[in-house]
């Protein structure tokens, strides 16, 4: 077990499988960020941010959750140092462009600037909520944490955010174009088949993403 945690296909599956299951937290995610867009009073929203964090499954989930960021982090330097040593000396770049797409070619910086944006989404969200500092507001007889006022407020409150949030999304869609089919490859399904298939659903899916988290700071912009 320890040589294929060592080898190169051992990480690169290791890699794949964190990142299939992050690309299912960011549909979660995704799907109740949107619900920013349906009530302007914030009840919907906070009723699914309540549900995120109350619920015992979802609580179970999170330190796994991490680790899977953790694990996806240090694997995928791991492997770019692996093949930046597999690879000393520069070679030509010129049919670059033919041979592979932009993204496969700068997985790793995407995946840096990607993180600088979780970074920031932690620090300006997460941590909030977290540690109870927001105020309260009561639905439906229930008690919980006004999200809605956390988040609509900083995208009311500052432009600056919503660009970064914008481009944040689009970092990520372009990752996530190159990482989706690339993960499904490295647990088997490289026929052409299934590759130009996946290649294809992976565009889809990148696009739906980076729109999804895109148009939440656009829509602030545009109606406040």
């Amino acid at each position: 077990m320890s040589n294929f945690l060592t080898a190169s296909i051992g990480r690169k599956f290791i890699m794949s499988i964190s990142g299939l299951f992050l690309m299912m937290f960011i549909c979660v995610h995704l799907g109740v960020n949107l619900l920013l867009l349906f009530d302007d009073s914030g009840e919907l929203f906070n009723l699914g941010a309540n549900f995120m964090a109350t619920n015992p499954l979802i609580k179970v989930m999170e330190p796994v959750l991490g680790l899977g960021f953790v694990v996806h982090i240090i694997w995928s330097f791991l492997i770019s140092l692996q093949n930046y040593k597999a690879r000393p000396v520069g070679y030509d770049k010129s049919n670059a462009a033919y041979s592979s797409t932009w993204a496969s070619r700068n997985m790793l910086v995407l995946g840096a600037l990607v993180l600088v944006f979780l970074v920031m989404h932690i620090i300006q969200f997460f941590i909030p909520v977290k540690t109870g500092g927001l105020e309260a507001t009561m639905i439906d007889g229930v008690e919980m944490h006004n999200t809605y006022a956390l988040v609509a407020g900083l995208f009311k409150s500052s432009v600056l955010y919503c660009i970064l949030y914008i481009i944040g999304g689009a970092l990520l869609g372009f990752h996530l174009g190159h990482g989706f089919w690339s993960a499904f490859q490295t647990i088997g399904m490289s026929n052409q088949y299934w590759l130009k298939r996946l290649q294809c659903i992976g565009k889809i899916f990148a696009i739906v993403v980076a729109v999804g988290f895109a148009i939440i700071p656009l829509y602030f912009l545009i109606k406040f």
